[in-house]
């Protein structure tokens, strides 16, 4: 019999059960994604040396301290690689039986924007002030729950081998989760988190194996529903101008569309090689509004030039490559919808974000994943990189 203590195993003493565990441990790490893994530190290391560039001589920001934000951009990272391995410890599998309480406490926090403690930065009402200088963006804990709670109802019929496919049932289920943190986050508004939560339930459903009438229909009713949204006026001056300028960048050079402009102007005077780091003159003059933060690749492409900003792009193709391979070789359909939503979510984030500094997507107010400046969305891509992870590891070894 198995001793009850956590170094005995099956009778062996101590030694047996210490070494028992060294194993245990040395088979996780050789199962865990190592280029996924470099990958992400990698674009959080890249990320503190241009949050650091765009906020150095920010006196109106820093409180003086031009290492202000890259600490705290590090103090970011290291937290959410904590998360990371207690994603890992706990296994995704372990937060599947969880997905009801983490659902619950994401939409009270969501909701609790829409009250006196949520706070408006940068235009968006989307924030929880905490005091101390910290802040906390639901949002971006929702797009895991979505993931989760929708994988949880899609899967759970299919694994168990009562289904192949979800039933149309089940995917009215899944929706239905899925709808109301986002009709919450749209009523703040939070038009950027909104588009993303879009695209994951539209990844999650493409990797369900849902019908192809649901995957019709939900676009059919996103032209719908943008539209109608246009006209009953539910979205704010500053998202209306926004796409107003994205769809002519000249309206109002000096006004909606500065931000666009001086992003353009920004990334074009980099060139091939860049004008060295703390050198760009539209990072050192401020030029480009939120460049630690929105605009952190307008950094890269001027100091660090079209090879420094081709290796972000790189390192990002890296982590969504390992997380179709990590979605392509698991043997449960739940760890297949999770990883596919995972990757929706960062790839559609990562070229809208891109996109915006080169103006061929409306600015939005996303950040780029690891690479911008923000506790909250640090933590979230972080955890979910622990799920891609813990999917990994916890996959049979011949696959």
């Amino acid at each position: 019999m198995a001793g009850t203590g956590g170094f005995s195993v099956s009778g062996y003493g101590p030694e047996r059960g210490l070494w028992a565990m060294l194993a245990a441990r040395d088979s996780m790490a050789r199962r865990l994604d190592w280029p996924l893994m470099f990958s992400a530190v990698a674009l959080s290391a890249v990320g503190s040396v241009l949050v650091w560039s765009a906020t150095r001589n920010r006196t109106d920001l820093n409180q003086g301290d031009p290492y202000h934000f890259f600490f705290r951009h590090i103090l970011n990272t290291s937290i959410g690689l904590a998360l990371m391995i207690g994603t890992i410890w706990l296994g995704h599998r372990t937060l599947r039986g969880a997905v009801p309480v983490l659902y619950g406490v994401s939409v009270v926090l969501v909701l609790l924007v829409l009250t006196p403690l949520g706070a408006t930065i940068n235009g968006a009402h989307a924030w929880i002030v905490l005091g101390g200088g910290f802040t906390l963006q639901p949002s971006e804990f929702v797009k895991i729950t979505i993931i989760l709670g929708m994988a949880m109802l899609l899967a759970a019929r299919v694994d168990a081998g009562d289904q192949v496919h979800p039933d149309h049932r089940t995917v009215a289920k899944s929706l239905g989760l899925a709808v109301v943190p986002i009709l919450i986050v749209m009523m703040m508004p939070d038009l950027g988190s909104v588009m993303v939560m879009a695209v994951i339930v539209l990844g999650v459903l493409l990797a369900s194996g849902a019908s192809n009438r649901w995957i019709f229909g939900l676009v059919g009713a996103g032209v719908v529903g943008a539209v109608a949204v246009a006209a009953l006026g539910v979205l704010d001056e500053y998202q209306i101008n926004r796409f107003a300028a994205f769809a002519n960048p000249e309206l109002d050079p000096a006004g909606v569309g500065y931000n666009t402009n001086q992003a353009r102007i920004a990334i074009g005077s980099g060139g091939l090689t860049g004008t060295g780091l703390f050198k760009g003159s539209q990072t050192t003059g401020q030029f480009v509004p939120e460049q630690q933060t929105d605009f952190v690749f307008t950094v890269a492409g001027e100091e660090l030039g079209f090879l420094g900003a081709g290796l972000i792009l790189l390192l990002l193709g890296v982590v969504l490559w390992r997380a179709c391979r990590i979605a392509r070789e698991t043997t449960e359909l739940y760890g297949t919808i999770v990883a596919a939503g995972i990757i929706a979510w960062f790839a559609f984030q990562s070229f809208e974000n891109v996109g915006m500094t080169l103006g061929i997507m409306p600015v939005a107010g996303l950040p780029l994943p690891f690479v911008s400046y923000g506790g909250t969305s640090m933590f979230a891509v972080w955890i979910a990189v622990g799920l891609l992870q813990s999917i990994r590891v916890q996959k049979p070894m011949s696959a």
